[in-house]
């Protein structure tokens, strides 16, 4: 179901603006007990210059009772902001009713990315998580009690910079995964990628805020991997390790809650990087019991303007 955006025109507008905005409730790959795809549940996608809204819903998925929701939907949309006439671009999953394995069970899981790209300096926008969260989420039967740190980001950088050049949110950034990197006891597969992350940090800084042309793979540049979490509270459960937003359950695997990753892309006909957004709440590499990769509420915002 979509809705198109009634476009805003003040006579004097000369930029155009592309809106991206993207968002599932589940996908990936169960290799054990039974080897199926997880298809993508509920997607959306929006990649245009008009906006509109976009909606879809997914009830009652099972895959043979192993991985399953209740109901789940996602929206995007992309319009004129009607108090400052700037860009804005929602992108939302929610997740009701998760099992997973009878491991990992949730009453209701949101992800929710929004920005805002202003009139002046608008090549970076203003970005929140609002409405990000967990309900009831449990392992094995016990709660997970999870303190969300929405501002991680914090301010748009002055001066029309990407956050990926913005030292403040680098350093935010490294303090986060330096913490969990030298955790004693944190798992040699989270070692590495955090070890990666925080090699791609130094990169970064080392760049010194510069503006950078040139991208990989499909315009693809450098990405930032975080997180939306603040702290973890105990979890009572013998065994049960946690290191910063990852959770080692023996006898299931790795789970991390509320990934945020902060990229860069470019878009032609442009040669200038924009930011994007990307929260997946529930990273699952599960082993042993069952056995695949899975990603549950996924959003993702990012958009980009001309000159």
């Amino acid at each position: 179901m979509a809705t198109m955006a009634r476009p805003i025109v003040t006579g004097q507008e000369k930029p155009s603006h592309r809106y991206h905005a993207v968002a599932d409730v589940l996908s990936g790959h169960l290799r054990q007990p039974v080897d199926q795809e997880i298809n993508q549940q509920a997607p959306v996608k929006l990649n245009d210059l008009r906006g509109g809204h976009f909606f879809q819903r997914s009830e009652r998925y099972s895959l043979e009772g192993l991985i399953s929701f209740r109901s789940g939907y996602s929206h995007v949309s992309g319009n004129r902001s009607l108090k400052n006439h700037g860009w804005v671009t929602l992108a939302t999953s929610v997740l009701e009713g998760l099992n997973v394995l009878d491991v990992i069970t949730a009453d209701r899981v949101v992800a929710q990315v929004s920005t805002e790209h202003p009139l002046i300096d608008g090549h970076t926008p203003y970005v929140t998580f609002l409405g990000t969260h967990f309900e009831n989420l449990r392992v094995g039967g016990y709660k997970v009690e999870v303190e969300l740190d929405l501002g991680i980001c914090g301010e748009k950088p002055q001066g029309d910079k990407l956050y990926t050049s913005d030292l403040g949110f680098l350093d935010r950034v490294e303090r986060q995964c330096a913490g969990i990197a030298r955790a004693p006891g944190l798992p040699s597969a989270v070692q590495t990628e955090y070890d990666t992350d925080l090699k791609t940090i130094d990169e970064l800084k080392a760049r010194g805020g510069e503006k950078v042309n040139g991208s990989g793979k499909n315009g693809s540049g450098p990405k930032v991997v975080c997180s939306l979490v603040k702290s973890i509270g105990p979890i009572p459960i013998p065994g049960v390790k946690s290191f910063g937003n990852v959770l080692e359950i023996p006898g299931f695997g790795i789970v991390s809650l509320a990934e945020l990753r902060v990229g860069e892309k470019i878009y032609e006909p442009s040669d200038r990087p924009s930011n994007y957004f990307d929260v997946t709440m529930l990273r699952l590499e599960m082993g042993c019991i069952g056995d695949g990769t899975a990603s549950a509420a996924n959003a993702a915002t990012n958009g980009h303007h001309q000159p």
